[in-house]
């Protein structure tokens, strides 16, 4: 063989018959037929890819699924379950769901023919109330981004049954560590793998989870005629992350716990959100359906917008930006972020405050998170 042949040919079966303890990346578009008329289990990486299937196998696994599709974000898992409604139909989404969510419902899906409207997810009766003849997809977080408010997953998940609506439960915040909705009768489960289960702030993706053959088989053919896949490498990250993400999510909660206390005690801060203080008032629902209390909590400064808007600037552990579930502590301040294309009043009405801030806890050492805090509340003067 020439140069050109030999550059192009050799060297690709060098690593067969290695068994790596570290799981392979599979950083390729297409993969080699046997036979012509013998299709390989993975052909083309828009269709599938050994890390991708990995991924969705841990993920269903992990939910107590039977089956996963995963996408490139959060938002393409929210896009394949809406994929399933038509013009004319009606979506029931919860009215404090990620900003995002709220957003591609009512532009996007709206402008397709299709019916929106908001429930408040902490009441049963609410979204029952809300429901209409041609209802057939309810979207919902518990906790809720950004004031963690629960919702009643089983009861909600059995009135959606009973109205023969297909019920989507986010599950991003809490994780299939800290709560198990397929269990309590949700139809799929949605994550942002960006978050908690990737773990690093160094990844996007999305999942869905179910254990409907039907509704499964539709979120992968919507992923493989949509084409909004993770690649080989994204899968990988995710995948890795998850291996820790029980000891990560023990330490995000026991943090967040610590500092959702020193906050409560705070003579400068108005209210704290976080589901594992007695102070929640779903509290009860918290202890019933989550094995732990995740590591996001919310609080409304006793102060201006601006004092809110400074209270962190400049520090070296509380850094600012858009997302969670890192290792690192980040603050957002929703009113400029997650919800910033919502009015005032809209904001106001799902308990968005101009004072309100968001913390995604960390893992670093609880006494370092604590001594920040009090002295940035210090700094206020």
């Amino acid at each position: 063989m020439r140069f050109s042949t030999r550059a192009i040919h050799t060297g690709l079966q060098a690593a067969e018959g290695a068994r790596p303890v570290a799981e392979a990346i599979f950083q390729t578009s297409v993969f080699e037929w046997g036979a012509i008329d013998e299709p390989p289990e993975f052909q083309y990486t828009r269709y599938s890819n050994p890390n991708r299937a990995s991924l969705e196998a841990t993920i269903a696994s992990l939910e107590g699924g039977a089956h996963c599709t995963c996408f490139a974000s959060g938002m393409a898992a929210i896009a394949a379950a809406c994929s399933i409604l038509r013009p004319g139909d009606h979506l029931l989404v919860g009215s404090d769901v990620y900003g995002g969510t709220l957003l591609y419902a009512h532009t996007h899906l709206a402008a397709l023919g299709i019916e929106v409207s908001e429930f408040d997810s902490r009441d049963p009766e609410a979204f029952a109330n809300a429901a209409r003849p041609n209802s057939r997809l309810a979207i919902f977080e518990s906790p809720t981004n950004p004031v963690l408010r629960l919702a009643d997953i089983a009861s909600l998940a059995k009135e959606a049954k009973r109205l023969g609506i297909v019920s989507v439960a986010d599950n991003t915040f809490a994780t299939p560590f800290g709560q198990s909705p397929l269990a309590l009768g949700a139809d799929l489960v949605m994550h942002s793998t960006t978050k908690y289960l990737g773990g690093h702030s160094d990844v996007t993706g999305g999942a869905l989870a179910t254990n409907d053959p039907d509704l499964a088989a539709k979120m992968l053919a919507f992923a493989k005629a949509a084409g909004g896949i993770p690649g080989p490498f994204d899968c990988w990250l995710v995948q890795r992350g998850i291996k820790t993400l029980e000891l990560r999510m023990k330490r995000h909660a026991s943090n967040a716990r610590v500092l959702a206390q020193t906050l409560s005690a705070h003579p400068k801060v108005r209210a704290v959100y976080y589901p594992g203080l007695p102070s929640h008032p779903q509290h009860e629902i918290a202890q019933r359906q989550m094995r732990c209390f995740g590591g996001m909590l919310a609080f409304d400064l006793d102060g201006t917008p601006d004092q809110a808007k400074r209270l962190f600037a400049g520090s070296p552990l509380f850094r600012v930006g858009a997302s969670l579930g890192g290792v690192e502590t980040l603050v957002s301040y929703p009113p400029a972020m997650s919800h910033a294309a919502l009015t005032e009043d809209e904001r106001l009405a799902k308990g968005i405050t101009p004072t309100l801030l968001r913390v995604s806890v960390g893992l670093e050492d609880p006494d370092d998170l604590i001594e920040e805090t009090l002295a940035a509340l210090a700094r206020l003067g």
